[in-house]
């Protein structure tokens, strides 16, 4: 590690312990950030783990739903964000008037929505999904007519072709996934031809077609560990190679682009993560009226998965 780095991390360790805070960051984050976190992983996961700590400070180095969403299951905890600007282009392509028009358009039908919204969004909804559980949640609502499901039209249509079911989507998506083209799998291919394909959801529907495995980030990490392989293309954001390398030193793991780098995600700095536990701000806080009604679209889903 850089000398840079060691001081500014040691700073850190100390500071949280006074704060008593927890640092989570998301797979895709910058490797100096997800080295000084306590908790690496996706999302939800890491809203999870904070909620079940005793910290009384949770510094969320993500971007801002994600923020939103450890408030939403620990309202009683202090929620910061080291770049509050750091923000979702998917999650800004649906507000919550956008739903309730879709709403008054299809009022039997039953509203998901991915992870990747804003609390005003998830207060809509009758349920939340991730990209881990979002086919299992689809299938629970069997005796639906209709499934709106926002904002990813192309998780939307994953789920479709995998639960047979024809959805009401939105044109919603990630820039960043949407980098990733077929012809960079096929590329990758013929450089790694023992190489494993795995890819995210979000990705365009003609690369999901060609992979040998369509995963969350967390369950890129899981079969990573898992598969016999030893090689792999990973056709995600490509701040998580660098966990699945740390966790598997002995594979190699190739990005399916170069080009799929959220540069939100990468606004988030150790400095920024210092200044945050020093200041303790800013701070993300969901408004009670918002959060109650967003939590129970996420406790649904738990309750279902």
């Amino acid at each position: 590690m850089h000398k840079r780095y060691q001081d500014l991390s040691k700073k850190i360790e100390v500071l949280k312990k006074e704060r008593q805070a927890v640092i989570l960051a998301h797979n895709y984050q910058l490797p100096e950030v997800q080295d000084v976190a306590d908790f690496r992983g996706d999302s939800l996961e890491l809203s999870r783990a904070a909620a079940n700590t005793n910290a009384k400070v949770i510094v969320f180095c993500g971007v801002h739903f994600m923020a939103e969403t450890a408030s939403i299951l620990s309202p009683e905890k202090l929620v910061i964000m080291p770049d509050v600007n750091a923000g979702c282009p998917m999650a800004n392509m649906i507000t919550a008037a956008d739903v309730r028009k879709l709403k008054k358009e299809h009022p039997e039908a039953a509203v998901v929505g991915y992870v990747n919204t804003s609390a005003e969004v998830k207060a809509e909804l009758d349920y939340s999904c991730t990209s881990t559980n979002a086919v299992t949640v689809v299938n629970y609502l069997k005796d639906k007519k209709e499934i709106i499901f926002v904002p990813d039209k192309y998780l939307a249509d994953y789920v479709s072709k995998k639960t047979g079911r024809k959805l009401i989507s939105w044109n919603g998506f990630c820039p960043t996934h949407a980098k990733i083209l077929p012809e960079d799998i096929r590329r990758e291919r013929t450089f790694h031809p023992f190489a494993k394909v795995m890819v995210h959801p979000e990705c365009l529907s003609s690369v999901v077609a060609m992979a040998d495995a369509v995963l969350s980030t967390s369950q890129m990490a899981k079969f990573a560990r898992e598969t016999e392989a030893k090689e792999m293309i990973v056709g995600t954001e490509v701040g998580l190679i660098y966990r699945l390398k740390k966790d598997n030193p002995a594979k190699e793991f190739y990005p399916a682009s170069e080009a799929a780098v959220c540069p939100n995600m990468k606004r988030t700095t150790q400095e920024k993560i210092l200044w945050a536990l020093e200041e303790l701000k800013e701070e993300v806080r969901v408004p009670d009226d918002i959060r109650l009604r967003a939590k129970k679209a996420i406790d649904r889903m738990l309750e279902i998965v």
